[in-house]
């Protein structure tokens, strides 16, 4: 899903080319993509944008008279420029936001159709959207501590609560805690001063570091290489590669559709963190710590 640096980059290539622009017309190639019936999404045609914004892993476009166009993207949702009045070609094509000088195609990978538009009227109703999580590129170390200790969660799941925090997921949170040297197992209440002062700096470097690579890569093109795994990444998408740090090879905790990546030297003691399922089916037998995991691998 996109997080926070691609949104940030997407809103960036998008400043120059519909900012102040007319949008001409909307075209729906899917209308399980429009999640809202009033204002109906017609009413958008012909109003200039005002404002782009960014609401938590949402993209929300100002038009004219206060009306919002709100795009949320989900796991597979991605955008494209492409020349004005472009065909939507393909069963992913599902819908052009057509403008004079080009159009915004959305497509979205995969049979699942998850992500949504939505029209609102109003700043009120474009609130309803807002998962409230703050922002930590503006907020201070106080306010992100507070935020976070909420409720005594592990630091993975409070990084990527959206009510806590807005616009980071599954593979900023892993470079993140990587750059804290903290475990993302670790629980927000047993952090100490220390600690949080890392956390709060990993935090806003490893996204301020991300936000300039992906706008410097960009450069005056558009994103049409948004995905959450990089070579460049510390942990994320590395199983089993080295970590940068330490060399040491880079472990997961797979749950769900996700998994965390984390560095068992430098971020847990050398501890393995538990799989859920292989830890599971094997039980006792489960390597509890690197060199468990060496014999294993001997045998």
């Amino acid at each position: 899903m996109p997080e926070l640096p691609d949104i940030s980059a997407y809103l960036s290539a998008l400043e120059s080319r519909v900012l102040g622009q007319p949008l001409v017309a909307v075209r729906l190639a899917s209308a399980f993509l429009l999640r809202t019936a009033e204002p109906p999404l017609s009413s958008a045609e012909g109003r200039t944008v005002r404002e782009l914004r960014r609401i938590g892993k949402r993209i929300a476009v100002g038009l004219d008279e206060d009306l919002w166009l709100v795009l949320h993207l989900m796991i597979a949702g991605r955008l494209h420029w492409r020349p004005a009045g472009a065909r939507l070609a393909g069963r992913n094509a599902l819908a052009a936001f057509d403008f004079p000088s080009g159009s915004l195609v959305l497509t979205e990978a995969g049979s699942k159709r998850r992500a949504s538009l939505h029209v609102f009227q109003g700043e009120a109703a474009l609130a309803s959207v807002d998962p409230g999580g703050i922002d930590v590129m503006t907020c201070d170390l106080a306010a992100f501590r507070a935020a976070l200790t909420a409720e005594n969660r592990t630091l993975k799941r409070a990084l990527t609560d959206p009510r806590l925090v807005s616009g980071i997921g599954n593979a900023y949170s892993d470079e993140i805690l990587h750059a804290a040297l903290l475990s993302p197992v670790t629980l927000t209440h047993r952090l100490n001063d220390a600690e949080w002062q890392r956390l709060f700096d990993a935090t806003r470097a490893t996204l301020r570091r991300w936000i300039d690579r992906l706008r410097l890569e960009t450069g005056s093109g558009f994103p049409e290489k948004v995905t959450a795994f990089r070579p460049e990444m510390a942990v994320h998408g590395r199983f089993n590669q080295p970590c940068p740090r330490c060399g040491e090879r880079i472990q997961r905790i797979r749950y769900a559709d996700n998994e965390t990546d984390y560095c068992p030297r430098c971020q847990t003691g050398g501890k393995l963190l538990a799989d859920r399922a292989l830890s599971r089916l094997l039980g006792k037998d489960w390597p509890r710590t690197l060199d468990e995991l060496e014999l294993m691998k001997r045998r």
